[in-house]
């Protein structure tokens, strides 16, 4: 059991840790063309471990922001892993309660929707393959990217960061074919954060949050009437 739920971690991991790898080395590239140590880069990799928020520390280095205010932002962007993490709790009722800050420490947007869609295939095994893979993907990525990016074609350094949407097209295609639902959920929550964006009202992090809690809203009103009826 435990050796077909690894099987099945890996398989389901693997779009994560295919386009994990070049984003990383995209960050690593990135963080030494910042003048940022090879030391703080790993560490951010290894401790921090959120993709976005990463980048955006590399762009307020940049612009002389404090280290408070850094962490501060970085606190506000991830906010939305409590609630991924929170979501998910119901489903780890029964496991082993010391595991459970190591499978939250894993969880990303990308893990929490791989996790999301095998929710019949949830246990210790399953979900430590998935968060374990994706983040030693994430994490040599960037040594990577820091020790050899430059050797790339200007080309190809350029063309890291693509592999991010390619990653999701590879999680969400495969889900939307099963469910129509995923479909109108994945459009609603598009045109929700684009308003959330362009309008300028909500400061990076909180149009997330808030574009996270209120296409979750509208699908949660939809799929329960369609239910009823």
């Amino acid at each position: 059991m435990t050796k077909d739920r690894i099987k099945e971690g890996i398989i389901a991991v693997l779009p994560i840790v295919i386009g994990y790898f070049p984003i990383a080395m995209a960050f690593g590239l990135l963080s030494k063309n910042t003048d940022v140590t090879f030391r703080n880069t790993s560490l951010l990799s290894v401790m921090v471990y959120a993709g976005a928020s990463q980048f955006m520390a590399l762009d307020l280095i940049r612009a002389g922001v404090s280290a408070g205010s850094i962490i501060l932002a970085t606190f506000l962007l991830n906010l939305r892993h409590m609630m991924m993490s929170a979501s998910l709790a119901v489903e780890f009722q029964d496991m082993n309660k010391k595991f459970l800050p190591i499978v939250a420490f894993g969880i990303t947007d990308e893990t929490f929707s791989v996790i999301s869609f095998n929710k019949d295939k949830i246990d210790l095994p399953f979900v430590l393959t998935i968060n374990i893979l994706a983040y030693s993907s994430w994490a040599l990525g960037t040594i990577a990217g820091y020790l050899v990016g430059e050797i790339l074609p200007a080309s190809l350094q350029s063309s890291l960061s693509i592999g991010l949407y390619a990653m999701f097209a590879a999680l969400l295609f495969p889900e939307i074919k099963k469910s129509k639902n995923i479909l109108f959920l994945s459009i609603i929550s598009a045109v929700v954060y684009v308003i959330l964006f362009y309008s300028k009202i909500f400061t990076s992090g909180w149009d997330i949050i808030l574009g996270i809690i209120i296409s979750s809203s509208i699908g949660v009103v939809i799929f329960r009437k369609n239910e009823e009826e």
